[in-house]
């Protein structure tokens, strides 16, 4: 395999772990500080509320049961106002890199467009060697594969592994 077929399986590797990266970090979310407090809080008001079960402290657990309703309601309301500001993020990091993706593919495509990527022995690619080849076959070493085919094929691989072993790399 030739250090062509090596590198652009590697930029676009890269490319796809980025997008997963930014997948799992959208899915995932983020806390700030105030709303650990507030669960906090709300656990705390909810287990004294559960303590105070006798009919002479009926009055003080009805109070402390909507104390924290109240502040299930204003948590409710800061996770979804931090959810709009962070989804408005991720969809500006997403088009960045729907972008970059966009322009290193054109760029790799032009850059390997009149040279194979690499060379594969003639069994390796059978039944489907004509569709690989972009310039014809070699008849000495096998067919040759270009660009195009190469990239198809390392995009998909570089997603499968991403899928499967992305857990591995993409640890918080």
């Amino acid at each position: 395999m030739s250090l062509a077929a090596l590198f652009v399986f590697l930029i676009v590797s890269a490319l796809q772990l980025a997008d997963r990266y930014l997948d799992l970090a959208r899915k995932r979310g983020s806390q700030s500080e105030e709303q650990i407090k507030l669960r906090l809080e709300i656990k705390q008001l909810l287990q004294e509320a559960n303590q105070l079960s006798t009919p002479s402290t009926f009055a003080q657990a009805a109070k402390l049961k909507r104390l924290a309703a109240a502040k299930e309601k204003e948590l409710a309301k800061i996770q979804e106002q931090n959810t709009k500001e962070t989804q408005s993020l991720y969809d500006k990091y997403r088009k960045i890199l729907l972008v970059a993706k966009v322009l290193i593919h054109a760029l790799l495509v032009l850059w390997f467009w009149s040279t194979p990527v690499t060379t594969v022995p003639r069994h390796l690619l059978q039944p489907f060697g004509k569709m690989f080849s972009w310039k014809g076959v070699d008849s000495a070493t096998g067919h040759i594969v270009g660009i195009l085919p190469w990239m198809f094929l390392t995009s998909r691989v570089s997603k499968l592994l991403c899928e499967k072993f992305g857990f591995v790399l993409l640890r918080p």
